[in-house]
């Protein structure tokens, strides 16, 4: 990594990128984080520890959001593994007087591009929850800047190792 991560989120970060289905414990956890974290909006994608970055507009344009764990539905965040306590993952809220195009809309079939930093996992963005579906694969340092098989039709993503 270009940073290392430190502490308790370090740790949670490698066991859950490691691990293709994460444990209920592992998946609340990315769950938190996704929904929570200071780094999933970043004023700058590429400086956030969170290594994928999904965008409301082709060419990484637009408002985004930093991803740092897998998640099984962009529409059903169970923070603390809540239930029925479930959250849309929404767009970055950017542009105080003049709103970025896409801020605050729901991630779940409206992004449009993508962008993965991480140095070893492949990022996937499928068309259906649950990791279903067709797919658009960016490998380590890859970018898509319009998504060919899930344009503005994507409801999961995981990371994988190839």
């Amino acid at each position: 990594m270009r940073r290392s991560l430190g502490g308790l989120v370090g740790a949670t970060t490698a066991l859950a990128l490691t691990v293709g289905a994460a444990s209920d414990a592992q998946a609340s956890s990315g769950d938190d984080a996704n929904l929570h974290s200071m780094e999933a909006c970043q004023k700058e994608p590429w400086n956030s520890d969170f290594k994928f970055h999904l965008w409301y507009n082709s060419g990484q344009n637009g408002t985004y959001r930093n991803i740092g764990y897998s998640v099984y539905d962009f529409n059903a965040i169970r923070p603390g593994g809540s239930d029925p306590g479930t959250y849309a993952l929404r767009f970055c809220i950017l542009g105080a007087s003049s709103p970025w195009p896409g801020s605050g809309q729901k991630i779940k079939n409206n992004a449009a591009s993508g962008e993965n930093d991480h140095h070893r996992y492949w990022a996937r963005v499928y068309f259906h929850s649950g990791y279903k579906g067709a797919q658009d694969v960016m490998a380590p340092y890859q970018h898509i800047d319009r998504f060919r098989n899930v344009y503005n039709e994507n409801a999961s993503f995981r990371w994988t190792s190839s």
